[in-house]
């Protein structure tokens, strides 16, 4: 936590060691601390270990934070040993040290809800049963709050009861998906408390299932035509959801989002639920800024439940991504803030910002390497690879493996033309799409993100074998 006058002292290496002094400078004013840096005499501050650190290390009196580059692994003890100042990894990119310092975090009650989530299992008569458990399983890590089984229309599947049932069995709520009122019967009894969908052809057998409905319209664009059924399930105390339904783009969207807010007008307090996979499946654009947008209409006008499909591979993140959705929208609604800022989630094409070094800084980098690793860089449409004294760079990173190449460097054996092949891969793409790159760690693809192992990491020098 930070305190206004701290006294921090700071240890990087010699590499680091200027563009850490400029963004302290800018930093301890702005936060309210006091800084001292000590430059350990090693080039890369991503080699130093804590064994290490802790005999070279000089705590200055009156030290209250002791702050260490956040590549340094291993266990701290050596340096524990050594002070009583307390003692912490920073970033790993000295360029993120305004976050480290200030940025906001995440709000107490960002975890908030109100839209529940049904996740549909598309075609579930197609499928075996333990393909649909598993489905079922994935989509409630995601964050699903109940499971839909979706039946084929113009046909009676006899395995919905058996499906239901298996769903049920892992101790979460179910509904069914169906007009058939053959299908929904032995699927209500196995445990579905949800039916989707209850109009003038099925109605009459809604009484008999005892559980909650979803009414939709006889024809879809006419909102009136749910009148009768709402008056028929109200009249035998049936619980109810109303479905005014979304149309595909190019089908009457808008119009359909106008019969949205008509419903919530003329029934204030009913149930309401959106199915959202009209727009994300059947829309050339990736789904997760659909699914945000839909989210927002649904919390505006109250709507409770939004029905999902994530069949085509566009969409296949769409139970997760409402997840998401969902708790942002009720944050920026319900604190009367735009949605801006609060998590990067979301956010899977491009990052929130960009942070350069600059062709100074990495001008200046290639002069004080000595070691025999390199560093890689995307900057200025470009990606730059670093060596002692080297300094390759061209928008085609195999024109920068040739210009290396052309050198004859004795430490290219595969693994290490795989790994910098695996890097300047990441850097190109960080370049095509306006992402951050940083040597040795994932690209950030928002909750699509999966770190990478510490295997990947820059690799120390091997010492040299001695001959025997």
């Amino acid at each position: 936590m930070n305190q206004p006058n701290q006294k921090i002292h700071f240890v990087t290496g010699k590499l680091a060691a200027r563009a850490l002094e400029l963004q302290l400078q800018v930093l301890a004013d702005k936060v309210g601390f006091e800084y001292t840096i000590q430059v350990l005499p090693i080039t890369v501050a991503a080699l130093l270990t804590p064994r290490w650190i802790a005999g070279k290390l000089k705590v200055p009196d009156g030290t209250q934070r002791l702050i260490l580059p956040g590549y340094c692994y291993g266990d701290l003890e050596p340096i524990r040993r050594k002070t009583s100042v307390p003692v912490e990894l920073g970033p790993k990119d000295l360029r993120r040290l305004p976050e480290f310092f200030g940025a906001k975090s995440t709000p107490p009650d960002f975890g908030k809800w109100s839209v529940e989530i049904i996740a549909e299992i598309n075609h579930a008569p197609r499928m075996s049963i333990s393909q649909i458990v598993g489905l079922a399983k994935k989509m409630i890590a995601d964050g699903a709050d109940l499971i839909d089984i979706g039946c084929e229309p113009n046909s009676i599947w006899n395995q919905a009861d058996e499906a239901v049932k298996a769903v049920v069995d892992l101790g979460v709520r179910v509904s069914i998906d169906s007009l058939q009122p053959e299908e929904i019967a032995p699927a209500v009894r196995a445990g579905a408390e949800l039916v989707l969908s209850v109009n003038s052809t099925n109605r009459q057998f809604a009484p008999d299932w005892g559980c909650e409905v979803v009414v939709i319209p006889d024809q879809i664009s006419d909102l009136t035509s749910m009148d009768e059924t709402i008056e028929f399930l109200a009249g035998k105390e049936v619980p109810i959801c109303i479905d005014p339904i979304v149309e595909p783009i190019g089908f009457g969207f808008a119009r359909s989002l106008r019969r949205y807010m008509e419903a919530r007008d003329r029934w204030p307090d009913a149930k309401m639920m959106m199915g959202v996979g009209n727009l994300t499946e059947l829309s050339d654009v990736d789904s997760s800024g659909i699914n945000f947008l839909l989210l927002a209409i649904c919390e505006e006008l109250m709507i409770g439940s939004v029905l999902t499909t994530q069949v085509i591979n566009w969409a296949r993140s769409s139970v997760k991504e409402i997840d998401i959705a969902r708790r942002l929208v009720h944050y920026a609604i319900q604190n009367r803030v735009p949605p801006k800022h609060l998590s990067d989630q979301l956010l899977v094409l491009r990052d929130p910002k960009l942070v350069d070094f600059g062709s100074e800084a990495i001008a200046a980098l290639a002069e004080q390497i000595k070691d025999r690793n390199y560093r890689i860089f995307a900057e200025q449409d470009e990606v730059h690879l670093l060596g002692s004294r080297q300094h390759f760079h061209h928008q085609d990173p195999f024109v920068v493996f040739d210009q290396l190449m052309e050198t004859s460097p004795k430490n290219m054996d595969p693994s290490h033309a795989f790994y910098l092949g695996y890097e300047m891969c990441k850097a190109m793409i960080a370049i095509q799409l306006g992402k951050q790159y940083t040597q040795d760690e994932a690209l950030h693809w928002g909750h699509l993100t999966i770190p990478e192992t510490e295997r990947h990491r820059l690799q120390k020098s091997r010492p040299k074998k001695k001959n025997r």
